[in-house]
């Protein structure tokens, strides 16, 4: 039983109007709708739920009949690497005064600075990386993987603006999700593009009580609160 769950949940398709869609597909974005629904409440769930729906998602973007996208797959391992930090750092820090695992704060300009810096670095050595394998598109790809990579590691940080680089790489992802017939995924980018908006805001308000400011600021200059 459990050998035919695991075969349709990873090989399995849906019939849908005009074609199929993946089982892995479907279920892997939901599982990363639900991390995010969970990261914007800042609760400390929304690490793990997004490592089932990154190995889901692997496993569909290697597995593409007729080019595999090594961009989006690559970008899978490194959430997996990044969710691993994030779930530590959140846990480290303990909870804020309102409950959420995590203040927000607004990254100082050295931190921006070192964003991106980095940036331009990661996007650099992707595109060659993802040239050099044959990958669907690597300029467009290179900066989803180097904009996701860069993203998690802000909600890690508990940086405000880790959800305005999520909104630069969904305006990327959906015109190449689009193009390689991924429209599950690409309607879930163009979705996330504005839940993003929505958390950035929500961050921000947070960002401003006065509690959560006075907790930031203590851990900032690396004080247990």
């Amino acid at each position: 039983m459990w050998d035919g769950a695991a075969h349709w949940l990873l090989d399995g398709s849906l019939h849908v109007p005009g074609g199929e869609l993946r089982v892995s597909e479907v279920v892997g974005n939901a599982f990363g709708l639900a991390s995010a629904i969970l990261g914007m409440r800042r609760l400390m769930w929304a690490w793990p739920v997004g490592m089932v729906g990154n190995v889901l998602l692997f496993t569909l973007f290697v597995s593409t009949p007729d080019e595999p996208l090594w961009g989006q797959a690559g970008r899978q391992v490194m959430f997996l690497l990044a969710s691993a930090y994030g779930l530590w750092r959140w846990q480290r820090l303990g909870s804020a005064p309102d409950g959420g695992a995590v203040s927000p704060r607004w990254a100082t300009w050295r931190e921006r600075g070192l964003l991106l810096a980095s940036a331009a670095v990661l996007y650099a050595v992707a595109w060659v990386v993802l040239l050099r394998i044959g990958s669907y598109s690597p300029p467009t790809e290179a900066w989803i993987l180097a904009g996701s990579l860069l993203a998690t590691w802000g909600m890690a940080r508990g940086w405000v603006e880790f959800w305005l680089v999520w909104v630069a790489v969904d305006a990327v992802g959906v015109t190449t999700l689009v193009h390689a017939g991924y429209y599950p995924t690409a309607f879930m980018y163009l979705f996330y593009g504005g839940f993003c908006v929505w958390g950035f805001l929500t961050w921000w308000r947070v960002s401003r009580e006065p509690a959560i400011a006075a907790r930031a600021a203590r851990e900032l200059r690396g004080v247990a609160a």
